[in-house]
This record gives structure tokens, C-alpha cells and sequence, in this order.
């Protein structure tokens, strides 16, 4: 899912009506202060979890409206 797509229905699963805009220097902060490299804070990844898969992993939400669906 895109940052994007997430925000926004995270933004309505806690009633909150908008999102404010970071810049890149707010967001290398958090980055420091949570100990992580910059580069995973700011750059986009297409993650997928094929050796889980293949082992029989059952996840808990099938996506991300699933995972969302009781808190809206």
C-alpha cells in the first residue's frame, strides 16, 4: 500500500480530518531520534513477503481495509 493510501485511512480510522505535510529535515529527524537510516524514513519500497508466503504464514489481515475495518 502507498504511504499515501495508508495515511489517509489511518487519518479516518482515528477521526482525525487532515494530514499536515512534513519536510524532508523534519522527517530526518524522526529518523535520528528513532535510529534508523534516513533513506528507509524517505525513499519508497515494494516489499513482499514470498518465503512467508511459501512457508503457509497465515496473516492476520488479508489487507489493509480488513486490518482497518473495526476501527472506522
Amino acid at each position: 500500500i502507498r504511504n499515501v493510501d495508508f495515511m489517509e485511512k489511518l487519518r479516518k480510522a482515528v477521526g482525525f480530518p487532515f494530514g499536515i505535510p512534513l519536510s524532508k529535515f523534519f522527517l530526518e529527524i524522526g529518523s535520528f531520534i528513532i535510529r534508523t537510516e534516513t533513506e528507509l524514513v524517505l525513499k519508497s519500497r515494494n516489499v513482499v513477503p514470498k518465503r512467508l508466503l511459501e512457508n503457509g504464514f497465515q496473516f492476520k489481515f488479508g489487507d489493509i481495509d480488513e486490518a482497518f475495518r473495526d476501527l472506522i
